[in-house]
């Protein structure tokens, strides 16, 4: 199975030049917060909790097979003791998988490594993989609360007709839940903020960790629409914008068609939302015809219409297209910029309005 890394995203994308006191901050930070992120490996007896280390060791497997190695650090270690004749005899352990990572994660970087920037890509991927796989359980909790919900209603009525005394299990069920979200929201904060601090320019949304070098565009158009599109409704105008990104970064081909595709799936997401999708539509024109149209109470209006119309033209469908016996087109970087930042804002505005 492949996983989708960091390291390998932006492997032709130089990012750091080399590794000092700053970068070993940063993992040591970022790893601190995975730690609080993820469930804890042990109760508070420091007993293993078996669901949670198997956890830990699907992070460190999927990472390992990437990278191409068996263990991310070592894992068997030996340590001496006493036998019957009182003579130290050397005894194998296993360490925890936990300390397995965060030794990787925390590694000494070694002179003759050379590659400082292969090195960090390699160890900011544990970190993107853990905070994916707790962004994953947050979002199965928030899609089984309605159900939890209504359980915890049916006790709470039981418990009421018994005359048991109880504080609310519906209350308790959403307040939990409520901490968990607002956890994981601090998390994600403190971990983008933390790359701030490291002049590192990376950003974490949805899953991913992509490079971000302009903090305006970051802070007034990428974040707010990560945040919209963190709804589970809007995964493939997701899908689509992060691989119109990892192929901007990694200079790969036709980025800006990937953004368009974005924009148009929220497009088609919000007519059928709607309910203005009569499924005679044979292209994107026409479902912003729906959007446009006053019978639908002109959800955009006509001149904001045109723009979008002349978007498709000149970004999806001049790549989206052969060209024959004319030039290949090409977006100049500044152009590409444009086109993805300019989907973005045209997302957000949409799903504001609905």
């Amino acid at each position: 199975m492949l996983t989708d890394i960091f390291a390998y995203r932006y492997f032709d994308h130089l990012i750091w030049q080399e590794y000092t006191e700053v970068e070993q901050r940063l993992l040591n930070q970022a790893f601190g917060i995975v730690k609080d992120a993820l469930p804890p490996y042990c109760d508070p007896k420091e007993k293993e909790i078996k669901a949670n280390a198997e956890r830990w060791k699907s992070l460190h497997d999927l990472l390992a097979r990437e990278l191409g190695i068996d263990e991310l650090s070592k894992l068997p270690y030996s340590r001496g003791r006493l036998n019957v004749l009182d003579r130290e005899w050397p005894v194998l352990f296993l360490r925890r998988w936990d300390y397995v990572c965060e030794h990787f994660v925390k590694a000494e970087f070694q002179a003759n490594h050379k590659d400082s920037d292969r090195f960090i890509k390699e160890r900011i991927s544990f970190i993107e993989l853990a905070m994916r796989h707790r962004g994953e359980q947050i979002a199965h909790l928030n899609s089984s609360l309605p159900q939890q919900l209504a359980q915890a209603a049916l006790t709470d009525r039981l418990l009421s007709d018994e005359n048991i005394v109880s504080d609310s299990i519906v209350d308790r069920t959403r307040a939990s839940a409520q901490t968990q979200n607002t956890m994981y929201d601090d998390q994600i904060t403190e971990l983008n903020e933390r790359f701030r601090r490291a002049r590192a320019p990376l950003r974490y949304h949805n899953g991913f960790i992509q490079v971000s070098t302009d903090e305006v565009i970051e802070r007034n158009i990428a974040k707010p629409f990560w945040d919209i599109v963190a709804d589970p409704k809007w995964k493939n105008v997701d899908i689509d914008m992060k691989e119109a990104l990892d192929r901007r970064d990694s200079n790969d081909k036709d980025p800006a068609l990937f953004a368009a595709k974005a924009l148009e799936s929220a497009i088609k997401i919000v007519s059928d939302e709607k309910g203005w999708t009569r499924g005679r539509e044979s292209g994107v024109s026409h479902y912003i015809d729906n959007l446009v149209s006053k019978a639908n109470g002109r959800f955009l209006v006509q001149w904001e219409a045109e723009i979008l119309r002349e978007y498709f033209s000149k970004v999806r469908n001049s790549l989206g297209h052969g060209p024959g016996s004319e030039p290949m087109p090409e977006l100049s970087i500044p152009q590409t910029d444009w086109a993805i930042e300019t989907a973005m804002s045209w997302v957000r505005t949409i799903v504001r309005r609905m």
